[in-house]
């Protein structure tokens, strides 16, 4: 059985590890995203009740953050990182993560999500190329992968850039 809860001060070290481990193999890593983990924790982006864990097993085998950003005078949610242990991938452990995360911004009022990752892969949750919705591709970054999620249907449009929060070094 699958369980998805906020994150504890108790899960810090395995989430650390887990990040570490889901990241080693993955095609694009810098090998930092369990760092940048431990900043935006620190930050005023960050928002713990969108700090998810997946335990199944009586371990954490799934991570999920997501954090505050801007674009013009709006304020919309980063999903990163999403990571899970290799040996719980392909069986909808980050799908799980995903819907909970979503359902938990909808209900705490945030309007849109952006992400930079698979363009195979996030477009069955909704994401669409974020030009789309009125983001600015950031320089250096294919626009494929840059990609948003309009959550409510009375969010305002988007226009100009995003603004991560300065963890992220974009």
């Amino acid at each position: 059985m699958l369980l998805i809860r906020r994150e504890t001060d108790s899960d810090l070290d395995a989430v650390y590890t887990l990040i570490q481990t889901a990241f080693a193999t993955a095609e694009h890593s810098d090998g930092t995203e369990q760092d940048l983990v431990v900043a935006l924790r620190s930050s005023d982006t960050f928002i713990p009740e969108l700090a998810l864990v997946a335990v199944a097993d009586a371990n954490i085998v799934g991570y999920i953050m997501f954090t505050k950003a801007s674009a013009g005078d709006q304020t919309l949610l980063v999903l990163a990182p999403l990571a899970v242990l290799p040996d719980y991938q392909q069986h909808g452990i980050g799908s799980a993560l995903i819907r909970e995360g979503h359902r938990i911004a909808k209900e705490l009022g945030y309007g849109y999500i952006s992400v930079l990752g698979s363009d195979t892969y996030y477009p069955r949750f909704g994401y669409q190329p974020a030009v789309q919705l009125g983001l600015e591709v950031p320089a250096g970054i294919p626009a494929a992968n840059f990609m948003a999620l309009k959550l409510r249907p009375e969010a305002p449009p988007l226009c100009g850039p995003l603004q991560y929060a300065k963890e992220f070094g974009l």
